[in-house]
């Protein structure tokens, strides 16, 4: 089975040729400005790989309705939706269409060959621009009745604000940068922070409160053997440590610390979009 596997962004689509479990051949092109366009790269794309393609595989933003053959939410790429895209993209391809949430995809990864692949409930946040999320229960993806299930980017935190404006790092350097006249990026403030400024270490420490205030509430409700953290920011391992020590006094406060989950990260990356979805289309084909 050779798939052509694309995940679709707000401003680029990368792409590659999932061939015996592993991606090859990647790269991106700009975010085509209609589906028109989408249908006609996604063919160029595939006509240019040095083997035949039998399927595609798609991930995706929004809320993706598999039953129903069509994605419904909204997104940055609003001619995805509330149309009947499986079918739309079968015609034109000629080939078989899968097509699932990033976020659910990227979280399929991992429990499927990445940090997950061990334990039977976890949930994964990726954080990035925002916070996008997936539920996994006795190993199968949960999507919710309403197919939002994992959208903490949604939940509320004290202030009033959701997550996915308190719990980022790009949103963090945001305000940082506005409240002190500067103009930094995530990557920045946590060098002012390692350089001992008082302002980004109270930014960074606001940040780790109000990503561990909504861990504490998922803890609590779903109760997951594992938490898998995605998105750029993975990759320190302050953050990930931080998230276990506040999230464990949290819980300890409470009586509650026997509770406390794993909290890894990702292992696949920039990757786990691609992968998720190809072994989402072998799943569902097989």
């Amino acid at each position: 089975m050779s798939l052509a596997v694309f995940d679709i962004g707000g401003t680029a689509v990368k792409y590659g040729l999932w061939q015996k479990g592993a991606i090859k051949q990647k790269g991106k092109f700009p975010t085509p400005s209609s589906f028109t366009q989408l249908e006609e790269t996604f063919a160029q794309t595939i006509k240019n790989f040095d083997t035949e393609v039998t399927g595609v595989a798609i991930s995706s933003p929004g809320a993706v309705n598999v039953e129903k053959r069509r994605i419904d939410g909204i997104s940055a790429v609003s001619y995805l939706h509330h149309r009947p895209i499986f079918a739309e993209l079968e015609d034109y391809l000629k080939l078989p269409v899968t097509i699932e949430n990033d976020a659910n995809c990227a979280g399929i990864c991992e429990m499927i060959q990445g940090a997950g692949k061990q334990v039977q409930q976890a949930v994964f946040l990726v954080i990035g621009t925002g916070v996008g999320g997936a539920i996994f229960i006795h190993n199968q993806l949960y999507k919710g009745a309403h197919l939002f299930g994992g959208e903490f980017g949604l939940m509320r935190n004290q202030n009033g604000k959701s997550l996915s404006v308190n719990g980022t790092v790009r949103n963090t350097a945001l305000r940082f940068s506005e409240k002190f006249g500067q103009n930094i990026d995530g990557v920045q403030l946590f060098d002012l922070k390692k350089e001992g400024n008082v302002d980004a270490e109270q930014a960074v420490s606001e940040m780790y409160d109000s990503l561990v205030e909504s861990l504490y509430n998922i803890q609590v409700s779903l109760d997951p053997e594992m938490v898998i953290i995605g998105g750029g920011v993975s990759a320190r391992n302050e953050f990930i440590n931080e998230l276990r020590k506040r999230l464990y006094n949290n819980l300890a406060k409470d009586d509650i610390e026997s509770i406390m989950p794993e909290i890894q990260a990702c292992q696949y990356h920039n990757d786990a979009n691609l992968i998720g979805a190809a072994l989402n289309f072998e799943t569902l084909k097989q």
